[in-house]
């Protein structure tokens, strides 16, 4: 059954003009076949790990589901447990307690979205609570931390704590196909501590702007905007810039680099080189459809996901990480890209799954430090501890 969420009210219902017809609407029903939701706690483990979210909790959370419809009104009682006791350490004065707390809402409330869930309101609302969630979080943790909005765009612009003679070197953390700006705090705070800024966003049919915005192939117009915005921010070196991308954020970092002359580097972290749809298993197909506003137009975006063509022409230096347990059907790897971009590395991690959760010491470190010698003014890196 589906799990009515104690908010919802007469506004979350769309209109019938509004709603997509049914041949072009994702059908859910694996959603309820035997075995998944087991299958789909174990598979987003790890990803629940590099996000930062406790493992212990993370079990909990999770061991009473039975159904996967049950999956975003559970994160959404966690993260609203992490916001109330944030909510009350902020009024006794503990303001480390309470940026850390409304921070761990965010997560909470970000994993709430992940999946192709039916009740898209209740993600819309989700999505908002993580966005309202990591800006009270900043503002006690990281008050000079900026928001950054525009067309298309938001997110936040956070600065290293330790102070760096010149200006800054710019890094923008691009997201996924499900994944929005609160997922990726550990490769935030990996980029800051070398010294360098971190602008990490939300994309059209990604994170807050799911609900309002559909997937967009063409990310590197998105990605110019966003440096457009940085362009009044004192002291920001936009000479010295770089993207990080994630799952489909890689495929968006290439096009990044290979299109925007202020990238200087990018770092593709379990990206894919191309999209066979008819390859595709029902969980990736009915989330692209979600995001990008029905069947037909998810088949025509996953036909522009494809660098077979642009590869030899990207002459930016790029990484590719990849783990080699990585194996989502209809997926080409960016290892094709390492083969065919004039200047791409290849950091391979034996045993790290998609998005290397399971393999973090084995790729973050050495991944931030890339980024860092990639922009840094002398080429070593900023380790600021």
């Amino acid at each position: 059954m589906t799990v009515t969420p104690d908010t919802a009210d007469a506004t979350d219902t769309p209109d019938a003009a509004d709603t997509p017809h049914a041949a072009d609407t994702p059908d859910l029903s694996f959603l309820d076949a035997p075995g998944l939701t087991a299958a789909f706690v174990e598979e987003t483990r790890p990803r629940a790990h590099g996000a930062g979210l406790d493992p212990y909790e993370y079990a909990r959370v999770t061991a009473a589901l039975t159904s996967l419809h049950d999956w975003p009104s559970a994160c959404r009682a966690a993260g609203r447990r992490h916001a109330e006791a944030a909510g009350r350490a902020e009024a006794e004065g503990r303001t480390v307690t309470a940026g850390t707390g409304y921070r761990a809402a965010a997560r909470w409330f970000h994993f709430a979205c992940l999946l192709p869930h039916p009740d898209r309101a209740a993600a819309a609302r989700a999505a908002t609570e993580a966005d309202e969630a990591m800006r009270r979080a900043l503002a006690l943790l990281e008050p000079d931390a900026r928001r950054v909005e525009g067309e298309g765009f938001a997110g936040w612009l956070r600065r290293p704590r330790a102070a760096v003679a010149g200006g800054l070197p710019v890094v923008l953390v691009v997201p996924g196909t499900d994944s929005g700006k609160e997922e990726f705090h550990a490769v935030a705070e990996a980029l800051l501590a070398r010294g360098l800024a971190v602008l990490a966003i939300d994309g059209p049919g990604q994170g807050v702007l799911a609900a309002v915005s559909t997937q967009e192939p063409d990310y590197h117009r998105i990605v110019a905007r966003a440096l457009d915005a940085l362009d009044a921010d004192a002291g920001l070196d936009l000479d010295r810039v770089a993207v990080i991308g994630l799952s489909l954020g890689g495929h968006h970092a290439a096009k990044a680099a290979a299109h925007e002359p202020r990238v200087r580097a990018a770092a593709l972290v379990s990206g894919p080189y191309r999209l066979d749809w008819d390859g595709l298993v029902p969980f990736v197909t009915a989330t692209l459809a979600q995001r990008c506003g029905g069947l037909d137009a998810a088949r025509a975006f996953a036909r522009r996901i494809d660098l077979t063509a642009l590869a030899p022409t990207i002459t930016t230096p790029l990484l590719v990480v990849e783990g080699g347990q990585d194996g989502i059907p209809g997926v080409t790897p960016a290892t094709a890209l390492a083969e065919h971009a004039p200047d791409a590395e290849l950091l391979l991690v034996p045993h790290g799954n998609h998005l290397l959760g399971t393999a973090l010491a084995d790729w973050l470190p050495a991944t931030a430090d890339w980024l860092a010698t990639r922009l840094a003014a002398d080429g070593t890196p900023g380790d600021r501890g």
